[in-house]
């Protein structure tokens, strides 16, 4: 069993910046690939950024060059850092991973962008 605590989210003006961060912890699942999505409301949830085992990154083109997924492995924690926000990335975060073939997903965590 794994659980993924993410925290961070919260109300930003346009230009801004946050810091979200997703840690970990439980049982069952080894240091693969760490995810972050997002679903906007009336919108399908959609793939923001990943990071390997190795640190591979990939981003969404919606977000490349201002937002950065980093983790710390020893901590199992992930984290994604956004800068110069906009409102059409108002939307509720989620941390993912795969463990033993099982999707596990945080709680999510609001994230709004006011003009």
């Amino acid at each position: 069993q794994v659980q993924l605590v993410e925290t961070g989210g919260g109300l930003v003006q346009a230009g801004e910046s946050l810091k979200l961060s997703c840690a970990a912890s439980g049982s069952g699942f080894s240091i693969g690939p760490m995810d972050w999505y997002r679903q906007a409301p009336g919108k399908e949830r959609e793939l923001v950024a990943s990071i390997s085992r190795y640190g591979t990154t990939n981003y969404a083109d919606s977000v490349k060059g201002r937002f950065t997924i980093s983790r710390v492995y020893d901590r199992n924690t992930v984290y994604l850092h956004m800068n110069s926000l906009k409102p059409e990335d108002t939307a509720v975060y989620y941390c993912h991973l795969v463990g033993a073939g099982i999707d596990y997903w945080g709680q999510g965590t609001q994230v709004t962008v006011s003009l």
